[in-house]
This record gives C-alpha cells, structure tokens and sequence, in this order.
C-alpha cells in the first residue's frame, strides 16, 4: 500500500512537470495570445518587413492588441503585404498608422500602431494608408560606412608612396 501511495505522487508530479512544460512551450511560440475575442482583420503593405513573421505581435502603447495572421509579396505593387487580426476590443481610427518595429536592439520585430484622429474607426478588410517599413540594421551600418568613406575621400589625394596629403587650393 505504501509503495502505491509513493507511485501515485511520482506520478502525479510527472504529468504536472509535463503540463508547466506544454504551457512555457506555447508562452515561447506566441501561441498564449488567443483569448477568444471576436476579431477584425486590417492590412497594410510595406516596402521591407525585414524578419517580421506570423503570430508578431501587434501592439499599440505598449499593449498587445492583435497578431499578424499572414505575410504574402504582391506581384504588381512588389510590396509586402501584411495581414494583422486586431480584437475587436481595441477600434482604431481609419487613418492609423503602422510601423515595423523592434524590441531592442536585436530583439523580435513587432507591428506598432499609432492612432490618428479620424472620427471613423477601422473596418474589416481596411488597409493602412500611412506604413512605415522595418528598419534594417545592415542597410544603416552600410549607409553609415559609405557616408565615412565619402567623407574621408573627398579633400585629400595621396601622393605615390600611398601617402595623404592635403590639397591648397
């Protein structure tokens, strides 16, 4: 009887370790931020999402609001487009903007929103018309070192040892 009891508790214990391990595995692959709500679905098209990906957050203040249900290249505009599910909860108004953001330097890339003042809310099926792209850190390093070198290069020539030397004018 005793070494039942004890087998029960094992037991017991296992199947909850399980459970805690289910639950972080679904915290950790954004699939926690379904609560039920009815939802609206809103598009926006952006010239590079750069590593923005389905089930991104959508946030607005700070605060999730919806998700980015899917991601599609159009053939005629060559833009990304964007598919975000907004819960019903949070209406926002038609001239809205969207941006691709990051959280933090190297964090995910994420939807801000950022509401403007028109009296008509968002439909669903509406676009955003105002869209700001992701910001891609290897482009900004990249504009960064152009910038540098054009600088560097433009006052001065080297003599033939390969040396710089300032031109009088």
């Amino acid at each position: 009887m005793e070494r039942t009891t004890l087998d029960l508790w094992v037991g017991a214990f296992v199947v909850g370790g399980l459970i805690a391990l289910l639950i972080l595995a679904f915290k950790v692959g954004n699939l926690s931020g379904y609560d039920g709500s009815e939802i609206y679905q809103v598009y926006g098209e952006f010239d590079n999402i750069g590593g923005l990906k389905i089930k991104a957050p959508v946030k607005s203040s700070g605060v999730v609001v919806g998700r980015v249900s899917g991601i599609r290249f159009d053939n005629k505009s060559f833009q990304a487009q964007v598919e975000m599910r907004l819960s019903k909860n949070y209406q926002f108004p038609k001239d809205t903007s969207a941006a691709i953001l990051t959280s933090g330097l190297l964090g995910e890339q994420y939807i801000g929103l950022e509401a403007g003042g028109d009296e008509k809310n968002l439909n669903n099926g509406d676009k955003f018309k105002l869209t700001q792209s992701a910001m891609v850190l290897e482009q900004l390093i990249g504009q960064f070192l152009f910038s540098k070198a054009a600088d560097d290069g433009g006052d001065k020539k080297t003599d033939q040892g390969g040396n710089k030397k300032a031109v009088v004018q």
